[in-house]
This record gives structure tokens, sequence and C-alpha cells, in this order.
């Protein structure tokens, strides 16, 4: 079943080059006709960023050193989750072409879609790393640690492809699934350590960063690119774990419900 579908994958020929195709091509749609292009990608979270400062740092004087960078870290590995899965709830419609009428794998398509938002999220990461070294007052500089992050991008990206399998597949039989994950990661956003110090958040939430595969990823991120900690590597084996059980269970969904989407949609 499932190896089936992974199989059928790897033997399609020149998928590497598709998919950085795909990706690239569904990353210039996104911007082509904003003035602004690729500077977008970087003005959703800096716009977040100035609210949750105005309203934490400046209205509630919260103590936390380097808040802007803090916020940063947070939102571009929020906002990527956000985009990778909200995004493509109705994947299976919207690219319906694509699977019918070529001999393209289902799996290539959502591949393809999460790397178009790795381009913007390693755009992000390369203005926040410009922001925290050279501008950020309170920062510690390059560490070797800093490349941890390359992992904790991976376990985002399997977590992502999990969520974005299983909830694509969700709408071929229910449509309602779209309003009901925009309310739930309305909810999990506020359940994450986003802007709130870590202390805080477990003493609100005790062991909830092992309950919420996002609050151990954005957890570990600071850690690495802010204190020059390795990773806490009990929570990433933790989110791993989510990681990998998720995109188990989107394979299954795909294969149960995915091989109907085209007759169905």
């Amino acid at each position: 079943m499932i190896i089936g579908i992974v199989k059928d994958w790897i033997k399609s020929s020149n998928k590497l080059e598709r998919l950085w195709l795909l990706a690239k091509i569904e990353f210039k749609l996104r911007y082509y006709e904003n003035k602004l292009g690729l500077l977008w990608a970087l003005l959703k979270p800096i716009m977040d960023i100035c609210i949750y400062y105005i309203a934490f740092k400046v209205i509630m004087k919260t103590d936390i050193p380097a808040f802007a960078s803090f916020l940063f870290v947070g939102l571009i590995l929020w906002n990527f989750f956000v985009e990778s899965t909200g995004g493509t709830i109705q994947i299976l419609n919207t690219k319906k072409y694509l699977y019918e009428y070529s001999n393209m794998n289902k799996i290539e398509i959502y591949i393809s879609t999460l790397l178009a938002n790795s381009i913007g999220f390693f755009f992000n990461l390369a203005m926040f790393l410009i922001f925290y070294n050279f501008i950020e007052s309170d920062s510690i500089g390059f560490q070797s640690q800093n490349l941890w992050i390359i992992v904790l991008f991976i376990n985002l990206f399997i977590l992502s492809l999990g969520m974005s399998l299983i909830l694509s597949n969700i709408y071929i039989i229910a449509k309602d699934i779209t309003q009901i994950w925009a309310v739930f990661t309305s909810f999990l956003f506020f359940l994450s350590p986003i802007f709130y110090k870590l202390s805080t958040f477990k003493e609100a939430l005790p062991s909830f960063d092992y309950g919420n595969p996002i609050a151990g990823i954005i957890i570990n991120a600071r850690r690495v690119m802010m204190q020059g900690l390795e990773p806490d590597f009990r929570l990433m084996i933790f989110d791993f774990g989510y990681a990998f059980f998720l995109l188990f269970l989107g394979f299954v969904f795909l294969n149960k419900l995915g091989s109907k989407a085209a007759e169905k949609l």
C-alpha cells in the first residue's frame, strides 16, 4: 500500500528535476503579479512581528531579551507550517489536471508545493540571520549550533507534509475541514510558545512542549539560533516521532481516499 506509493514515485524518471521545476513555477506564480515580488514573502512575518512586538513588548512590558528576534524565529516556522497545511487542503482539486492528465504522481504535487514554501522560508531565515547578527543588540553572533536549524526544518517539512496529506484527503469527503483547520490553527497558535517566555509556557502548560510538535520545533530553533545550544534531543525525538506518524497516516489517507479524488472532486 504505502510502500507501493513510494516505489511508484521512486521509479519515475527525472523526479528531482521535475520537483524543483514545479516548485520554482509555484513560487514565481505566487508573487508574479505583485510589484514588490519576493518582498511579500518577508512582509508577512515583519508585519506580524510589529503587531506582537507592540502588544507584548511595548504594552505588556515582557522582559524577553532580543524579543524581535525571538518573535522572528517563531513566526517564520509557524507561517511555513500554516501555509503548507492550510494552503494545500484543496490541492487535489486545484491541481487535478496535473495527476489526471499526466503521469505525475500525487505525492510530487505535495512535495513541490512544500518546496515552493521552503524557498520563502529560507529567504526569511536569511533575513533573520542578517537582522539577528548585525542589528540585534543582544545577539550572541554566529554559532556552529546554528546548523541544527536544517535538521529542525526537515522535521517541520515532514510534519507539514503529513498534515497536508491528511487534510487534503479528508477534504475529498468533508469540505468543512477547511474551516475546521482554520479554527484549530488559530487555537494552536496561542498554545505555541511564539511570543511567550519558555518558563511561562511550561508553567501554564506543563509537558505540553511534548504534546505539541510545533512548540518543540520552535523551542529547539531558539536554542540553536539564539542561545548557542544544541537542541533538546529528547524533545526532537518526540517531534520526529509525531512527524513520521502523521506522514504514515497521510499515506494511508492518500491510498484510501486519494485514489478516488478525480471522480469525487
